[in-house]
């Protein structure tokens, strides 16, 4: 029993950093249908963010759950109003753009801190499970995946601001007609996405050794998750999640966690095979 509860926590751990990964990615990519390849960038960013904070003498709590998200939430601003409000519809040019938008990100960091591996110690200590251990910090992630999950998922469904934004994605017309202003609702989309991200690498940044190229290993987990998971912005990304994340990680117990990274890739792209639309363009259609 004890140990089929530590593999649960190992499952539900893996299924939350996916996550918390996607959450950013899902919303800008999800409401506005910008491809954001600097998406990684962002997460490593907050990352960093929360490693020099904490090493300044700033509270790792307040690093990663203030200062990451309002740093690359920031950063999100200026990225939206002087690149890519430019580019909207023109998905081609998007990618262009923010892919060289990661690499000047990348090489940014490069020069500041150098090409070396860095960290923050974890903060919270291992978790007595009968015979077993399992990491307090896991657990920590997977409440903070549901905390974010739930927030979003009502921010979108039960907000008045929930609503303006999804109306305004779909009809900026109709929005501008209503009083409101689509280009400060697509900043502010934006905005919010990229803040999301930064709290991403904050809270990850304790359990990730990070470098200014780390982005590579997390925008690739984040497209899978998010494509594979369809139209709907915290539907899709929760169902995606499960499954990608349950495959991997039966995978990885069985073989090495090589081959359940290598599982995780075959079962999205027979996912995308059958499913072009995602899973919640099969099913949940209409959920948020």
């Amino acid at each position: 029993m004890d140990q089929t509860l530590v593999i649960l926590i190992d499952v539900a751990y893996a299924i939350s950093s996916l996550l918390l990964v996607a959450s950013g990615l899902a919303l800008i990519f999800g409401l506005m249908r910008v491809i954001n390849l600097a998406h990684g960038e962002f997460i490593v960013l907050g990352g960093y963010t929360t490693i020099v904070a904490t090493k300044a003498g700033v509270s790792i709590w307040l690093a990663m759950f203030v200062l990451a998200p309002l740093v690359v939430g920031l950063f999100g601003v200026l990225v939206e109003r002087v690149l890519i409000r430019w580019l909207y519809g023109r998905m081609v040019d998007t990618m262009l753009a923010t892919w060289g938008l990661s690499l000047l990100i990348s090489g940014g960091i490069s020069t500041l801190f150098g090409a070396t591996t860095t960290g923050v110690s974890n903060p919270l200590p291992g978790v007595s499970i009968g015979e077993y251990q399992t990491g307090g910090y896991g657990l920590f992630v997977i409440g903070v995946a549901v905390a974010l999950m739930v927030s979003m998922f009502v921010l979108l469904r039960y907000t008045r601001a929930g609503l303006i934004a999804r109306a305004a994605m779909q009809s900026a017309d109709v929005v501008a007609a209503l009083g409101y202003n689509p280009s400060r609702i697509y900043m502010a989309t934006f905005a919010i996405g990229a803040a999301l991200s930064g709290l991403a690498g904050g809270v990850l940044a304790p359990l990730t050794g990070l470098t200014p190229t780390s982005g590579g290993q997390f925008i690739a987990k984040a497209f899978i998750t998010v494509i594979g998971g369809g139209a709907s912005v915290v539907t899709g990304s929760i169902a995606a999640s499960i499954l990608f994340a349950t495959v991997a990680k039966v995978v990885e117990a069985l073989s090495t966690p090589v081959v359940g990274e290598i599982a995780l890739l075959l079962t999205a792209l027979i996912l995308l095979r059958v499913l072009p639309r995602g899973i919640t363009g099969r099913w949940f259609k209409g959920a948020v």
